[in-house]
């Protein structure tokens, strides 16, 4: 596994479906620059109704996608498994726990989980309500990929007994999202999924604004946002936007807004994919703060951080436009330059060889003997 190309096989929530989720277009940025490589990629998805009616991308030029419907259909694939390089299991996953235990057995290579909740993974482990993931199989995965960055790292190996954790943050395909320039449809604009935990935020940031400004103009993109919520006159809803409607949407924003989960917020570095892909268009973005942002955007030069809707408000009505389209520039330049997909391929693939030689080495965790049922 030294330098040939590898064959990886990755057991997440979704790469065939949008909808609802921030997986897909994660996954999809990451396997294509890493199937660029020159690696086999194969990804193995739970067939579930809810994705099936949404699939907006049903097959993947980069890499083989395979539906399986159940745990025994799994069954039909350990082969796949224990013949790759290295298999990742994702997040989220429909019986992740019988699905890693699964893995964890078949496999004969780098044995890796791939978190993209990282905060909220180990908010349930703690309370004992993780579905996906149990606290026993972190040691004997030989790789722990986190979403989350920072002290959370070494907390998965001191707290968790993880042999290895390492940050595999989100990331951007620049050919995907492009530099546009669009006549803007909305003065403020946030896509994203209802999560009760973000929307205060939003209230705070986008709604309240919205209302105390009739004649700006705003926009909410994403599923599943209950009934009653009061939607201003001037703010445009949409259900849901595929992603390659996504450069769009943002080109048409003067900015765009960054909402993080509280659990995340409360990790720290944990920066979101909407935060590259935004930026990546070259629309600024407002966001909320947290520990760790600093190292991916400069407050104030490359991002901007109100706390207050009186705040928002003075950024949407006075800022120049010129001052506009600079943080906006500044912002694409660094995801650009340290964010983009082929950075991230180049890290994933890094640390797979590195878990791979520690195997040879002895140095990896021993693992146990898993009883698949």
């Amino acid at each position: 596994m030294t330098d040939r190309p590898l064959r990886l096989v990755v057991l997440g929530l979704s790469l065939s479906s949008s909808w609802g989720n921030g997986h897909a277009t994660t996954y999809r940025a990451l396997l294509k620059a890493f199937a660029a490589r020159g690696h086999a990629v194969t990804f193995l998805e739970r067939d579930v109704p809810w994705y099936a009616a949404h699939r907006d991308l049903p097959d993947p030029d980069f890499c083989r996608l395979v539906l399986y419907s159940d745990l025994a259909e799994l069954q039909a694939h350990s082969a796949a498994v224990r013949e790759a390089d290295a298999v990742i299991v994702g997040s989220y996953v429909p019986d992740g726990i019988a699905v890693g235990n699964r893995a964890l057995a078949w496999s004969r290579g780098v044995r890796a989980f791939y978190d993209i909740d990282t905060p909220v993974t180990l908010a349930g482990l703690e309370a004992g309500a993780c579905a996906y993931l149990g606290r026993a199989q972190i040691r004997d995965y030989d790789l722990y990929l986190s979403f989350t960055g920072g002290p959370t790292l070494e907390r998965l190996e001191r707290a968790y007994g993880s042999p290895a954790a390492r940050a595999l943050y989100c990331s951007v395909d620049p050919l995907a999202y492009p530099a546009l320039e669009r006549p803007p449809a909305y003065d403020l604009s946030y896509l994203g999924t209802y999560s009760p935990d973000r929307q205060p935020t939003l209230e705070r940031l986008l709604i309240e604004p919205a209302r105390r400004a009739p004649e700006l103009r705003f926009a909410v993109a994403g599923p599943q946002y209950p009934a009653g919520i009061d939607w201003p006159d001037n703010v445009t809803r949409i259900d849901h936007l595929p992603p390659d409607a996504h450069p769009e949407f943002y080109a048409a924003s003067r900015y765009t807004l960054n909402v993080t989960r509280a659990d995340m917020i409360a990790a720290g570095w944990s920066p979101s994919v909407r935060l590259f892909e935004a930026a990546s268009i070259g629309t600024p973005l407002l966001s909320d703060g947290w520990d760790g942002l600093d190292a991916i955007l400069a407050p104030g030069r490359e991002i901007l951080l109100p706390e207050t809707p009186e705040a928002v408000l003075a950024i949407l009505r006075d800022m120049p436009e010129a001052e506009r389209r600079r943080i906006g520039r500044a912002a694409r330049e660094i995801v650009l330059a340290r964010h983009s997909a082929v950075h991230r391929a180049e890290e994933l693939e890094s640390y797979l060889r590195e878990a791979a030689a520690r195997r040879r080495d002895g140095a990896a965790a021993p693992g146990r003997d898993l009883e698949v049922i």
